[in-house]
């Protein structure tokens, strides 16, 4: 499986003001004849991280129950991800248990009406190595999870980091040959950079389009493919 999934890196505002020459014209009460010029830096990848957020949703009408079969259907779904190998990482990000009417359209007082107890417990994994995203859905389907939220991708802070000073380095060329450009336009030499403000990067996330805010189903034989 191969994700196919472009992601935004990097992309940032750089401010870069370019001392010159004589120009006919001065710039509001000062000595420095400036330029100012803007660049933006923009790197296109594919990621190296999946995130999927799962969950193990039971009902029953003793609370104690609910939240028991809960409790083993996640416990085994941990397990299971776990053996999957060290590309794997998960966290608890949400634990609910709340009464549910049976019938919705009652009009009997709520403390009258039949009820179960919903329980939802719901894991983030987050995988590493992209390629293993489908198998970590199967994995937890299989062992008892019953839900899947969304998945997601998106870049290591180490990618993130190499390609944000990719972004950075594009950011100040732009700005640089727009500068030039002005210069030599106004007949003008470029003797210096007299200040620089670099803006912060953004990273987006992209989700996949076929997923999910339903309950799964039970995994069959064939594999679930993530592109």
């Amino acid at each position: 499986m191969k994700v196919k999934v472009a992601v935004i890196a990097a992309a940032l505002m750089l401010l870069c003001a370019a001392i010159v020459g004589p120009v006919t014209a001065a710039v509001e009460n000062t000595d420095d004849k400036i330029i100012h010029v803007s660049g933006v830096g923009k790197v296109t990848t594919t990621p190296d991280r999946a995130i999927i957020s799962l969950a193990v949703e039971t009902e029953n009408a003793d609370v104690k129950v609910a939240q028991q079969e809960n409790a083993v259907k996640m416990d085994k779904s941990i397990n299971a991800l776990k053996a999957l190998g060290p590309d794997i990482e998960l966290k608890t990000t949400g634990y609910k248990i709340y009464p549910k009417s049976i019938n919705p359209e009652s009009k009997l007082p709520w403390d009258q009406q039949k009820k179960v107890y919903q329980v939802t417990n719901t894991l983030l994994v987050t995988v590493k190595n992209v390629d293993l995203a489908g198998s970590v859905i199967d994995t937890a389907i299989k062992n008892g999870a019953n839900k899947v939220n969304y998945i997601s991708f998106t870049l290591s802070d180490e990618k993130e980091h190499e390609l944000r000073s990719q972004a950075l380095t594009a950011a100040v060329k732009q700005a640089r040959f727009d500068a030039d450009a002005v210069a030599g336009a106004l007949s003008v030499k470029i003797i210096g950079v007299k200040d620089v403000n670099v803006g912060g990067s953004y990273t987006p996330l992209r989700y996949a389009d076929n997923m999910f805010m339903e309950k799964a189903a039970v995994g069959g034989a064939v594999p679930t493919p993530i592109e």
